[in-house]
C-alpha cells in the first residue's frame, strides 16, 4: 500500500499564501503523476494541478496566476505553493499519486481563505 501525508492547510486571510505538502510512503510500485484536487460543499472535486515525473506541469486555467505545483527530486513529495489567496479558494485540498495503474489519495487538508 501507498501512504499519503499531506500537510500546510490552514486558515488565512483573503490575500496570503499557503504552501501544501504531500509526501507519498510505502509499497511504491513506479511512480507517475502527483498533483492535487480540491472540493468545496456541494461541489466536484476539480483539478488544480499536477506534474508528471518529467516535470510537465498542467494548472487550472484559473489558478495559474497564482498557483505554482513542484516536486522534489525523489518525485515522492509534490508542493502546491498558493500566493493571493481568495474566499474561493476555501475547500479540502488532495493529494494524489498515481503508481502502477492506481492513484492513491490523501485524507484531505483544509484550506480557509477569509475576507
Amino acid at each position: 500500500q501507498v501512504q499519503l501525508v499531506e500537510s500546510g492547510g490552514d486558515s488565512v486571510q483573503s490575500g496570503g499564501s499557503l504552501r501544501l505538502s504531500c509526501r507519498a510512503s510505502g509499497s511504491i510500485v513506479s511512480i507517475g503523476d502527483m498533483g492535487w484536487y480540491r472540493q468545496s460543499p456541494g461541489n466536484e472535486r476539480d483539478l488544480v494541478a499536477r506534474m508528471s515525473v518529467s516535470n510537465r506541469t498542467t494548472i487550472a486555467d484559473s489558478l495559474k496566476d497564482r498557483f505554482t505545483i513542484s516536486r522534489d527530486n525523489a518525485k515522492t513529495t509534490v508542493y502546491l505553493q498558493m500566493n493571493n489567496l481568495k474566499p474561493e479558494d476555501t475547500a479540502v485540498y488532495f493529494c494524489y499519486f498515481r503508481s502502477g495503474r492506481r492513484n492513491y489519495w490523501g485524507q484531505g487538508t483544509q484550506v480557509t481563505v477569509s475576507s
